[in-house]
Parts: structure tokens; C-alpha cells; sequence
């Protein structure tokens, strides 16, 4: 497994249905292919608009069965063919009343590895999650993929640190974080946690945002898309807050050994410590 890893991530504008939104993400990954990318991830429930800026029952339409339902098996025929990993965020329908905001994780030769349910909904004016959708009740799982170990935590999870640190511990080098963050919420806070996480963690982020206004709701989805390093420095430019963008970028994976020997949170973690933590 190769030391430097080329990675993608898309942040788009809703083009206003699911078939042409899907295209469009296909086309994406086949540019990322074209430039060498062996991974690529899509932001928060990729193919469909950000629904939960309202609370209407209409919106369950764009629920679906992972791995079975439409869309991961698409992207399993993608991933065949461009002979890349992909992070597939979608909203998950498990069974009659169970819902989830998931990601599945995709192998480079079409293998669906599993996929990870969002812990932490929010219930926010025009962040009506918890309307939608049950907590994730899988853990914090990592894949062991093509390219190294993938972990994924979505959107509103980043505000958490207990999460990140469970995906380092189980292994993480790269954690996708799919997201649709809008634009005097919380963006003063994009620049600064994924990085601080990077950091604490000593692993890869690649943070994605959802851009641009869509039909239900006043979000201004500002983009800022990035990846970010074990050191916390930005892997290259961070993408527009207007304009949808396919970002490509190597991360060089060696640097977490040498970033984890040469500041060593994981050997002086306390966990001994830490019981208040987790006490109701």
C-alpha cells in the first residue's frame, strides 16, 4: 500500500433531482480517476437536497436501503469502474419507522465495506434532524480499504470530540466528514475543528460542505471544503464558498507515524482518568 495517498472530494450545488445530481457526482469521481485519485468522498445525503431545513413528511421519499437501494448500488458499478474507493452519505431507510443519516463505504472493486450512522442530530431552525432521523447505533467503525483505513463522522458529530478520537483509536489515517454547514451558524468554527481534531488525533480530515442556497430553506451552504493533515495545516487551497468544486489532493500518510512519535497523545492518553466522561 502505497505511503501517498491521492485523495477527492466534491462540494456541490443541488441540481434539483436525484438522477441528475447522481450524474453529476459520477462525472466528478471520473475527473478524480482521470488525475489519479484513489478515494473520494460526497458531502451529507449527496443526492438529495438538504430536506431538513423543514419538517414535512414528504421528505422520507428520499429514504433508501443500505447497501441494497439504488444509489450504493450505483456506486458500486462506479467504483468498479474508476477503481476507486467512495464515501457514499445518503439518507437510510432500515425498516418501516427507522431512519438514519449514514455513509456507506464503498471499496475500490465495488465491495460495500459497511457504513457508519450519524451519532449527534441536531434540532436547530433549519436543522430539523431529529425529525428524520434516529441516532446512529453502529459505532464508530473504520474500513480497512484499498488506500488504508477510512473512518467516517458526519456533519453535526464534528462538534464532538469523543467520536474523533474513537475512530483514532480504531485506527483511522483518513476520516471523511460529509457535511452541509451554512454560512453565520457555525462557519467561524470550520477552519478551526476539523483542524484542532487532525491535530488531537494525528490522522487525515477531508471536510466537506454542501454550496449554495437550496428550495427549502434560506442555508447559505458556504463550501470551504478541505483536507487537512495530522499537523493541522491545510493539504493545498481550500475550495470556494460559492462555487461547487472537485478538490485532489495527496496526503502523505507516512507523516502519521512521524507526527504520532513526535507528539505521542496516543501514549499519553489517561484513560484511567477519563470515567466522569461518560457518566449520565
Amino acid at each position: 500500500m502505497a505511503d501517498v495517498v491521492r485523495a477527492a472530494l466534491v462540494q456541490a450545488t443541488w441540481t434539483g433531482d436525484t438522477e441528475s445530481m447522481i450524474a453529476k457526482h459520477e462525472e466528478y469521481a471520473r475527473a478524480a480517476a482521470a488525475q489519479g485519485a484513489k478515494i473520494i468522498g460526497f458531502q451529507e445525503v449527496f443526492n438529495a437536497p438538504y430536506f431538513c431545513q423543514v419538517q414535512e413528511p414528504e421528505h422520507y421519499r428520499w429514504a433508501e436501503p443500505v447497501p441494497d437501494g439504488p444509489t450504493v448500488r450505483r456506486m458500486q458499478a462506479l467504483a468498479r469502474e474508476t477503481g476507486m474507493v467512495i464515501v457514499v452519505p445518503v439518507f437510510e431507510v432500515e425498516q418501516s419507522g427507522f431512519y438514519y443519516n449514514t455513509a456507506a463505504v464503498v471499496d475500490a472493486d465495488g465491495t460495500v465495506l459497511g457504513s457508519y450512522r450519524k451519532h449527534h442530530i441536531p434540532q436547530l431552525k433549519g436543522f430539523w434532524e431529529k425529525y428524520y432521523f434516529k441516532p446512529g447505533n453502529i459505532g464508530w467503525p473504520v474500513f480497512d480499504t484499498a488506500v488504508g483505513k477510512v473512518g467516517v463522522y458526519i456533519c453535526y458529530d464534528r462538534h464532538f470530540p469523543e467520536g474523533w478520537r474513537q475512530l483514532g483509536l480504531n485506527g483511522a489515517q483518513l476520516v471523511y466528514n460529509p457535511s452541509a454547514t451554512s454560512r453565520g451558524l457555525s462557519s467561524h468554527l470550520w477552519k478551526l475543528e476539523q483542524p484542532a481534531a487532525a491535530v488531537a488525533n494525528e490522522y487525515y480530515i477531508a471536510a466537506i460542505n454542501r454550496v449554495g442556497v437550496e428550495e427549502y430553506g434560506d442555508n447559505d451552504f458556504y463550501g470551504t471544503s478541505y483536507f487537512v493533515d495530522p499537523r493541522g495545516q491545510f493539504v493545498g487551497d481550500v475550495a470556494s464558498d460559492s462555487k461547487e468544486e472537485l478538490l485532489v489532493r495527496d496526503l502523505d500518510f507516512g507523516l502519521i507515524d512521524e507526527v504520532r512519535r513526535q507528539w505521542a497523545f496516543y501514549r499519553d492518553r489517561r484513560p484511567d482518568a477519563y470515567d466522569g466522561l461518560v457518566r449520565p
